[in-house]
C-alpha cells in the first residue's frame, strides 16, 4: 500500500499526538498560566517582586519534589544544559574530572573538560550506544560527571557515588532528561543538573541544579580563587544571584511560568512517588509491546537500563522506521523519528509525565495499524 494514503481510525489515535524527546509535550494548563501572566509577569522585569517570586516557588517545589536535604539549594542560570557544562569547567571542577560516555550528549561535556586549558586531561570511561559504563574510583579525580538518562540512546543509569571515591571529591549529574521522570537519592549525587525542556515541559535556555553543601562550598572556594572565569559562566555569580531569587542576565520569563506550573501540577498529584509510577507504566506498556512484535525490538537489550522516560525501539530491516515515522506524522502523531546521529532504523518514544499512559498505548496500536497495511 502506498505510504500516503494511510489513514489511521479515529478510535485508534491518542488524544494527545505529542511524544518528542525533547521539546516534549506541553500541557494544555500550563499554555493556560502564561495567559494569565500576561498582566503581571511577561513583559516585566525580573527584578521585581512578581518575577522573584515565581523563581522563588520554583526552586522551593524543586525542593520540595526532589526531597531535597537541608543545606541544599537549587541555583539557576541562562543556557541550559551546554552552557552549564562550560561553567562546570570553571566553577565545579578543580582539577581532574572523570566523564562517563554512552552516548552523543553524555561525550559533550567530556569534550568541554578536555578543551578546558586549566584542567588536566580527563579519565574518560565509555560504552557503546546502548549500554552505559561504570565509574571507578581514582585519588587523582575531584569531579565524577555521570549522565542518568542519555536522551539520544534511551539508556538509563543508578546513581551512585563510585566505590573508595575521595571524601571530598563531587558526583555532578546530568539530568536533563531524567529529572522530574526518574527517581534519585541525593546521598549519592552532589550536583544535579538540567534543562526544563523534558519532564518540566518548559521551554529551554535555562539551567537548573540541586546542589549539595560540598558542592557549594566547592563552588564559593573557586569563586573566590584566581581563576579566570566569564560573568556568565561564574557559578559563584549564579548562587549569589539565585539565593535572590533571580538570574544575573534576564531569564525567559514564559518559560519560568510554565516550569512552575509542571511542578506544582508533579506535586498536587504526589510527586516524584506519582510521577515515576506514570512514567514507568508507560514504559512497560512500550518495551512490552517491542517485546512482542515481531518487527520491533528494543535497543537496549538489558532491562535495567532501559529509560522510563525516552524509549528506543529497533525496527526489522524489512520495514523502514521513516516512512512509519512519516504516515504517523501525516495522522497527527508527531516526533517519534531516532535520533539522527545513532543511524539506526528506529523509532524514539519520548514518555515523559505530561504524556499520559493511555496515549502510549494508543500509539502502539497505531503503529500495528501502519505496519499492516505498509505490508499489504
Amino acid at each position: 500500500m502506498n505510504s500516503s494514503t494511510i489513514e489511521i481510525p479515529a478510535e485508534l489515535l491518542p488524544a494527545d499526538g505529542r511524544f518528542g524527546c525533547g521539546p516534549s509535550k506541553v500541557r494544555e494548563e500550563q499554555v493556560d498560566a502564561l495567559v494569565a501572566a500576561r498582566g503581571t509577569i511577561l513583559g516585566t522585569s525580573h527584578r521585581q517582586q512578581a518575577v522573584k517570586d515565581v523563581v522563588g516557588r520554583v526552586r522551593s517545589g524543586l525542593a520540595t519534589l526532589f526531597d531535597l536535604p537541608a543545606g541544599w539549594e537549587i541555583l539557576l542560570g541562562n543556557g541550559g544544559s551546554t552552557m552549564f557544562w562550560d561553567a562546570a569547567t570553571f566553577g565545579l571542577i578543580d582539577t581532574r574530572s572523570q566523564h562517563l560516555t554512552f552516548g552523543e550528549f553524555s561525550s559533550k561535556f567530556a569534550e568541554a573538560a578536555l578543551s578546558a586549558p586549566h584542567l588536566e586531561n580527563p579519565d574518560v570511561i565509555s560504552a557503546p550506544p546502548g549500554d552505559h559504563p561504570v565509574a571507578r574510583a581514582c585519588d587523582s579525580i575531584d569531579t565524577y560527571a555521570l549522565t542518568h538518562n542519555e536522551t539520544s540512546t534511551g539508556v538509563a543509569m543508578h546513581l551512585e557515588r563510585p566505590d573508595g571515591a575521595r571524601a571530598d571529591s563531587l558526583v555532578i549529574v546530568d539530568a536533563t532528561s531524567a529529572a522530574g521522570g526518574l527517581s534519585w537519592t541525593p546521598s549519592e549525587v552532589d550536583v544535579y543538573y538540567f534543562a526544563p525542556q523534558k519532564s518540566f515541559a518548559a521551554d529551554g535556555g535555562l539551567w537548573l541544579a540541586a546542589c549539595s553543601p560540598l558542592a557549594i562550598e566547592r563552588i564559593e572556594r573557586l569563586a573566590s580563587s584566581d581563576r579566570w572565569r566569564p560573568a556568565s559562566l561564574d557559578l559563584g555569580i549564579a548562587l549569589t544571584n539565585s539565593r535572590l531569587n533571580q538570574t544575573y542576565n534576564t531569564p525567559a520569563l514564559a518559560t519560568l511560568v510554565m516550569l512552575e506550573n509542571q511542578i506544582e501540577w508533579m506535586l498536587q498529584n504526589g510527586g516524584m512517588p506519582w510521577v515515576t509510577q506514570r512514567v514507568t507504566t508507560s514504559a512497560k506498556t512500550m518495551y512490552s509491546w517491542a517485546d512482542a512484535r515481531a518487527f520491533a525490538t528494543p535497543f537496549v537489550t538489558d532491562p535495567s537500563k532501559r529509560s522510563s522516560v525516552v524509549a528506543t525501539i529497533d525496527i526489522s530491516d524489512d520495514i523502514d522506521a521513516t516512512t512509519i515515522n512519516a504516515v504517523l506524522r501525516t495522522n497527527g502523531i508527531v516526533d517519534t523519528d531516532s535520533y539522527r546521529k545513532l543511524g539506526r532504523n528506529q523509532l524514539r518514544i519520548g514518555m515523559f509525565p505530561a504524556v499520559d499512559p493511555s496515549d502510549i498505548e494508543a500509539l502502539t496500536a497505531c503503529i500495528d495499524f501502519v505496519v499492516e497495511r505498509l505490508h499489504s
